[in-house]
């Protein structure tokens, strides 16, 4: 959901915020016409890493820019629609691990999207950037798209005058163009090695991209060792941990140890393991900013993973 909302678009989010509490009696809020809902999706964890899916209203607290804020809407539905972008680097660097992350990718979608409920796009990177399927509730149409995701030809190579990866500028696209327009429960998930060539913005601007749109940036770091030459030279671990983790996603590493299969079971399992949290901030927005979020639970031993900011637009 956007940060911001319309009359109707406040009473829509009532209304699935909200859906739990009506069928037991309870009555729905009232809006004024200039309401304006900060939405938080968060996942609780304990000691051991495993999520936590039964704490209720009163066991979160949040404070903006330090002041504390009044909980006005609370969900933990987990049959909420959901909108992804799965973004593919095929950049030359991801040659050998590409089939691995296509044939995983195609596994979760086929797993985890409800066709006519949930939304996917598929975008693929390199030297430009490319949606290779719009948004669809098709498994079908998704599982056609992952085919033709595939690397730079050497002849594409030649006219591009040498390749690049336009991580950034991709997130950056996905962002502004396709999830800014939406609302729900958003999310892109990355497969990358996180070592950007070529974009145009920042690390600094696909991060507040996605906090603009309200979407979840959830991260799959997987390198090939061997991709930059014998002695390696480019890390990209530390992009795509502050873009996940200021989008209030989550970032991961394939391993021996962690295959890209088991990545994405671990995903779909926190995707269907959300908070869906919402406020009316006790400051009027007289200029768009950036406004710091903290939102935390009482019990102990337990982490909240949730965007640390949001965007305050005028």
């Amino acid at each position: 959901m956007p940060d911001y909302f319309t009359r109707r678009e406040a009473l829509q989010c009532a209304a699935a915020l909200w859906g739990v509490r009506s069928a037991r009696g309870q009555e729905a809020p009232v809006f004024s016409a200039d309401v304006k809902v900060v939405n938080i999706l968060a996942t609780v964890r304990n000691k051991t890493g495993s999520l936590v899916g039964n704490l209720n209203q009163d066991d979160f607290s949040v404070s903006e820019d330090g002041r504390p804020q009044t909980i006005r809407y609370f969900a933990r539905e987990t049959d909420l629609p959901l909108t992804l972008g799965l973004l593919v680097d095929t950049s030359g660097s991801q040659r050998r691990v590409l089939d691995a992350e296509r044939g995983a990718s195609l596994r979760f979608l086929d797993q985890v999207v409800r066709e006519k409920k949930d939304q996917v796009f598929i975008m693929q990177f390199d030297s430009a950037v490319q949606i290779r399927q719009p948004l669809t509730s098709s498994v079908g149409k998704l599982d056609d798209a992952l085919a033709y995701v595939d690397t730079e030809t050497q002849r594409q190579l030649r006219m591009q005058h040498g390749g690049g990866t336009m991580l950034y500028d991709a997130v950056i696209q996905a962002s502004d163009e396709v999830m800014r327009k939406l609302t729900g429960r958003k999310a892109l998930i990355v497969l990358s090695d996180g070592v950007d060539l070529g974009s145009y913005g920042t690390l600094k601007d696909a991060a507040e991209a996605a906090q603009r749109a309200d979407t979840l940036i959830y991260s799959i770091l997987y390198s090939d060792p061997a991709a930059y030459g014998p002695f390696g030279g480019h890390d990209g671990k530390r992009a795509l941990e502050r873009m996940s983790n200021d989008s209030g996603g989550s970032f991961f590493e394939v391993s021996r140890e962690q295959t890209v299969d088991r990545i994405f079971d671990i995903l779909q399992e926190e995707l269907r393991t959300q908070y869906n949290l919402g406020y009316v901030s006790d400051k009027p927005i007289t200029i768009s900013e950036f406004r710091n979020i903290q939102l935390t639970v009482g019990q102990k031993g337990l982490v909240v993973q949730a965007r640390h900011q949001y965007w305050a637009h005028r």
